[in-house]
C-alpha cells in the first residue's frame, strides 16, 4: 500500500471520528439541530495525490468551528460542517455545490481542491448568493467577478498562482547568475493558466524565454522537452505543474545530467513530488508557500495541534488556510447579524475589525475590489532539505523590494 492510500484510509477513519465526510457524515449525524449554521465543503478528498490537502483543509475548518463552539458559536446558534468529496471530477464537483447550496442550505462554502472544477461551478454560488471562501485551489481567475459590476461570491484564503508567478520571475530576473529563460508547463488546466501567467508577468517585466514545452500530467519522461532548452542555453527554468510530474520533470532532469535553476508553483509542497523525484532530486527547485517554516510562535502552536491530524507536515499550510477562511466566515455572519447570503457577502468585503489570523493578521482581509485575503508580500520562499520543507533563502531572495514585484 503506498503513502497516499494509507494517508486516505487514516484520514477515513478519523473523518468518521468527527463526523466530517459525506456519506459517513450523515451516518454519523442523522440529524442536525434546526438552529445550526451549516457551512460546506466541496473538494477532493479521496481520488488523487492532492487530495491531502483537500483533506488538511477538513481538518482547519473542523478545528475553527471546534474553537467557535466552545465560545458559544455564532449568533448564539452552533456551526456545523457539511463536507463533499467531489473526487476531482467537474461534473460531481458541480452537482456537490447544487446540492449543498439548495439541500443541505449551507450559508458559505469552502473549497475546492482543483482550480479547474472552482472554474467550473462559480456560477453558481454567484447566481444563488452564498459566499463560497477558497483555500486550495489557486488559478487567478477564480476570485474574478463574473462581470466588472456583478457582486462578487468568490473569495479565497489562499496562495495564488499570479502572486506566486511574479515572485518567481521577479526572483529570475534578479539573479545575476540567470541569462537565458525558458518555461516548462503541463497541459492540463492547471499548467496552461499558469503559462498565461508566466507569459504575461515576463512580458511586463521585460522578459523574452528562450524556449518552452509541454508535457502530460502522466508522462514520464521529458528529456525531448528538457533536450529543447537545453541546446538554447536556458540556465533558469519557470516550471508549472502538479506535483508528481514535476517530480517526473527533475528525474528526467537527472538522466541528462541538466540541471538548470529551477523555479516552481508552490505544488512541489504535496508529498507526491517527494515521493517522485526521491528526496535528493526534490532539493533542487525553489518554491513559495504562504506559511514560512520559520513559523512565529501561535504558528507553532497551531503547527503542533494540526500535526497529529494531517498526512505529512507539508500539508500544513492548507489548514492554516482553511482555520483563517472559516474564521473569517464567521465574523462577517457575527457582522451582518444573519446568515442572508448578500449580508454575509458585504460583512466580509467590509469587516469592522482585524483578525489576528494563523497566517497573519487580516487588516482588512477583503474589500469590494480584493477578494484575495493573501497577496504577493505573505508568499514564503521555500524548499525541501533532508526530506522536509525548510524556508529559503538567498542573496537574491534577501534583496528583493516590494517595488520589485511587477505584474
Amino acid at each position: 500500500m503506498n503513502n497516499f492510500s494509507k494517508a486516505r484510509r487514516r484520514f477515513l477513519r478519523g473523518a468518521v471520528a468527527i463526523g466530517a465526510t459525506a456519506p459517513f457524515v450523515d451516518m454519523v449525524r442523522p440529524s442536525w439541530a434546526a438552529d445550526d449554521i451549516k457551512v460546506g465543503f466541496n473538494g477532493d478528498l479521496s481520488a488523487s495525490p492532492s487530495a491531502q490537502s483537500g483533506r488538511a483543509a477538513i481538518v482547519g475548518i473542523q478545528a475553527a468551528l471546534d474553537d467557535l463552539n466552545a465560545k458559544g458559536g455564532v449568533l448564539g446558534r452552533k456551526l456545523t460542517l457539511v463536507v463533499r468529496d467531489d473526487l476531482s471530477q467537474p461534473p460531481k464537483s458541480i452537482h456537490n455545490m447544487s446540492e449543498l447550496i439548495d439541500n443541505e442550505r449551507v450559508v458559505a462554502v469552502f473549497g475546492p481542491t482543483n482550480s479547474g472544477n472552482a472554474l467550473a461551478w462559480k456560477h453558481i454560488p454567484n447566481r444563488k448568493k452564498i459566499p463560497v471562501v477558497g483555500c486550495l485551489a489557486s488559478a487567478t481567475d477564480i476570485t474574478k467577478p463574473t462581470s466588472p459590476s456583478a457582486d462578487n461570491y468568490m473569495f479565497r484564503v489562499g496562495s495564488v498562482d499570479r502572486f506566486q508567478v511574479v515572485a518567481l520571475t521577479t526572483y529570475a530576473r534578479k539573479n545575476p547568475t540567470t541569462k537565458v529563460i525558458g518555461f516548462l508547463t503541463e497541459t492540463t488546466g492547471y499548467g496552461q493558466a499558469g503559462l498565461k501567467d508566466l507569459e504575461e508577468v515576463a512580458e511586463a517585466q521585460g522578459i523574452r524565454p528562450a524556449a518552452s514545452g509541454k508535457f502530460g500530467v502522466a508522462d514520464t519522461d521529458m528529456t525531448s522537452q528538457l533536450s529543447k532548452l537545453r541546446d538554447a542555453g536556458v540556465d533558469t527554468v519557470l516550471i508549472w505543474a502538479q506535483g508528481t510530474p514535476t517530480g517526473q520533470l527533475l528525474r528526467s532532469m537527472d538522466k541528462i545530467g541538466y540541471f538548470p535553476t529551477i523555479l516552481t508553483s508552490w505544488a512541489a509542497l504535496n508529498l507526491s513530488f517527494v515521493n517522485t523525484a526521491g528526496p535528493v532530486l526534490a532539493e533542487k527547485p525553489i518554491f513559495l508557500q504562504t506559511v514560512s517554516e520559520d513559523r512565529t510562535p501561535h504558528q507553532q502552536a497551531f503547527f503542533d495541534r494540526m500535526l497529529p491530524k494531517l498526512d505529512n507536515a507539508s500539508s500544513f499550510a492548507f489548514a492554516v488556510h482553511a482555520y483563517d477562511a472559516a474564521q473569517l466566515v464567521a465574523i462577517a455572519i457575527a457582522q451582518a447579524g444573519s446568515t442572508e447570503g448578500s449580508g454575509l457577502r458585504e460583512a466580509l468585503e467590509n469587516p469592522k475589525k482585524p483578525y489576528e489570523g494563523i497566517a497573519k493578521t487580516y487588516h482588512p482581509s477583503f474589500t469590494r475590489e480584493r477578494h484575495e485575503a493573501l497577496g504577493p508580500a505573505d508568499q514564503k520562499w521555500t524548499c525541501w532539505r533532508g526530506g522536509k520543507l525548510a524556508a529559503y533563502t538567498d542573496a537574491v531572495v534577501a534583496s528583493l523590494k516590494p517595488e520589485d514585484f511587477k505584474g
